[in-house]
């Protein structure tokens, strides 16, 4: 029996639109695919998502959510100190990234796609991506580790520095032999220029 509207969620609607896309691609995939493999009708839908262009945004806000949040524990844990902290955020970024585009390459390319139609939800994602550097940088300071007289520069230089390893436009040169030997001597060059004269 088709699940009721009632129980019809937005991560359920969103969860089936990123199978629709996996299977589809995204110029192939319909509201009315989500709906088929839901069970439900494509007004049910819509109930949830005004337009095909809101829930590709909410699809696509989901997926580089989960980034964000597995970089938020790092930003948060002030048992470490700030450098362990910047160069772990910086290898996990790296890493969720380049397992993002190993792991599942049809879904990466659909969401080479994706990104490129939703300007806004890509800013806000840059955006708390600099503004997690921000803090990790703000605590470096205030402990006497780093020395920034603009946190905030610093967060978007280091994140521009750094763009080999986490911008999707690279991702053809994240399996290339010595990639993970040029991001240690980057990241070590980063920490140089942010540590505080002794």
């Amino acid at each position: 029996m088709p699940p009721s509207t009632e129980t019809l969620t937005a991560e359920r609607i969103l969860e089936a639109t990123e199978e629709v896309l996996r299977r589809h691609g995204p110029a192939k995939a319909t509201v009315v695919d989500v709906a088929r493999a839901l069970g439900v009708s494509h007004g049910s839908v819509y109930r949830h998502f005004r337009t095909k262009a809101v829930l590709r945004a909410a699809v696509t806000k989901r997926w580089l959510d989960r980034t964000s949040q597995t970089l938020s524990a790092i930003t948060a844990d002030a048992t470490r100190a700030p450098q362990t902290r910047l160069r772990d955020w910086l290898a996990a970024l790296f890493e969720a990234k380049r397992r993002k585009a190993d792991d599942d390459p049809e879904l990466f390319a659909t969401y080479m796609v994706l990104t490129g139609e939703t300007g806004d939800v890509v800013d806000e994602h840059l955006a708390d991506l600099t503004g997690q550097l921000t803090r990790i940088i703000e605590a470096g300071v205030a402990s006497g580790a780093f020395t920034a007289p603009d946190p905030r520069a610093a967060a978007r230089a280091v994140f521009h520095a750094t763009g080999r390893f986490h911008d999707p436009g690279y991702h053809r040169v994240w399996q290339r032999p010595g990639v993970e030997d040029d991001f240690t001597v980057v990241v070590d060059l980063l920490l140089r220029g942010l540590r505080a004269p002794s």
